[in-house]
C-alpha cells in the first residue's frame, strides 16, 4: 500500500510590480508542496502587495525597484555576470545598477553599499 503525496498548498500573489511577481513565481513555483493559483482560484495563501513604499523609500534612499533587485544580489555576494544572469540583463546594465547604487548609497564598493543598505534597514541580513 503505497502513501499519496499530500496536495498542495496553493498560494495566490497580487503585485503590483511585474518584475517582482514574475520572480516570485518563479521562486515559488520550484517549491515543492506549493503550487500558484490561477487567476481567480481560491488560495491557501495569498501574498498582496499594493501601493506600499518600499523600505528604501522609508529609509530615505530613493532606489528602483530594479536597484533593490541588484542589491538583494550584491548581500548575497553576487559578481556582476551572476546579477546579469539572474535578472535577465546584460552585464554592461548590471554595472550601470551596481554604479547608481553605489552612487546613491554613497558607498565606496559594493561590500559598502551593502553594509550602508543594512545599517538604514533597506535590507536586511
Amino acid at each position: 500500500m503505497s502513501e499519496e503525496p499530500s496536495p498542495a498548498i496553493v498560494v495566490a500573489l497580487e503585485i503590483d510590480d511585474p518584475a517582482l511577481a514574475d520572480r516570485m513565481a518563479s521562486l515559488l513555483g520550484g517549491v515543492a508542496g506549493l503550487r500558484l493559483a490561477a487567476p481567480g482560484e481560491a488560495a491557501a495563501i495569498t501574498v498582496v502587495s499594493r501601493n506600499r513604499q518600499s523600505s528604501a523609500e522609508l529609509h530615505g534612499f530613493d532606489l528602483t525597484p530594479r536597484e533593490l533587485d541588484v542589491l538583494t544580489l550584491l548581500a548575497e555576494g553576487a559578481s556582476n555576470k551572476t546579477i546579469a544572469k539572474q535578472l535577465g540583463i546584460s552585464v554592461h546594465t548590471a554595472k550601470f545598477h551596481v554604479g547608481s547604487l553605489l552612487d546613491k548609497l554613497d558607498a565606496t564598493g559594493r561590500t559598502d553599499a551593502v553594509a550602508h543598505a543594512a545599517r538604514r534597514g533597506v535590507i536586511n541580513l
